[in-house]
């Protein structure tokens, strides 16, 4: 009997305060480190940098090691369009990331570690006081959870898994947890509901709200906020009795 190849994985690495807990992980041949903005200081072996257009230069890493890539808007404004776009998938770099690495890592698990966006205590960061962008006032960002959802069900429709790493007591990822010492060796199952994915991107599709260039703030007049809240809502009825068993390693 031949064995299957190992499962590629991609994995976000976010900037939460756990993100330093995984610079002595032993990382896999077979998983890429997708780092988002400063999160390439937590650990030197990543594999890819996915920043924000406006990500000082003066953040930026001086080398790069043989086989590190750098991508910005330039990469990720088409891959995320090809999601359905900012509007939709929501205007934070977690989300971002995780649409580039469908599109250009194709992976067969989408992982996400320190990327829980809930900003609790004094220390938001792992290397200091940052800015929470998440929870900004953005037309795009009503629901974290509708859109960790959406991304979910996107992931799952080219057959990848979206799991969350974490350790942490809460998340606004609305993935199935999954410990380290697990990570390639079970994909939680999850019960979409495929009737509710297909009329929340029937009503994107109605609404018409891509913007090529991915700069949707200079739209914010035309975006009906009213609308945008019920497809967040459409997609949280998706994911019926998600597995979110915390199983920390």
């Amino acid at each position: 009997m031949t064995d299957l190849p190992p499962l590629s994985i991609a994995l976000i690495l976010g900037s939460g305060p756990s993100a330093p807990r995984l610079r002595t992980w032993p990382k896999p041949d077979n998983v890429r480190l997708v780092a988002i903005n400063n999160a390439w200081r937590a650990r030197p072996d990543w594999d890819y940098l996915v920043h924000a257009g406006d990500f000082p230069a003066s953040r930026m890493p001086e080398r790069l090691e043989p086989g590190q890539r750098v991508s910005s808007h330039e990469s990720y404004v088409p891959a995320q369009n090809s999601y359905g776009g900012f509007v939709y998938g929501g205007g934070t770099m977690a989300f971002t990331a995780g649409y580039w690495a469908l599109a250009v890592l194709k992976p067969d698990i989408l992982a996400y570690y320190a990327c829980d966006m809930t900003y609790c205590g004094n220390v938001t960061h792992f290397y200091g006081e940052g800015t929470a962008d998440p929870l900004r006032p953005d037309v795009t960002l009503q629901s974290l959870e509708a859109k960790s959802i959406r991304l979910l069900a996107l992931a799952a429709r080219q057959g990848c898994a979206c799991i969350n790493l974490s350790t942490e007591p809460s998340s606004r990822l609305s993935f199935p947890r999954v410990g380290l010492t697990e990570l390639g060796m079970r994909s939680p199952e999850v019960r979409i509901d495929v009737d509710a994915v297909e009329a929340a991107l029937k009503e994107e599709a109605r609404l018409g709200y891509l913007i090529e260039d991915g700069e949707y703030w200079h739209h914010t007049d035309r975006l009906d906020a009213g609308a945008l809240s019920g497809i967040d809502d459409l997609w949280l009825s998706a994911l019926s009795a998600p597995d979110l068993e915390r199983r920390f390693a």
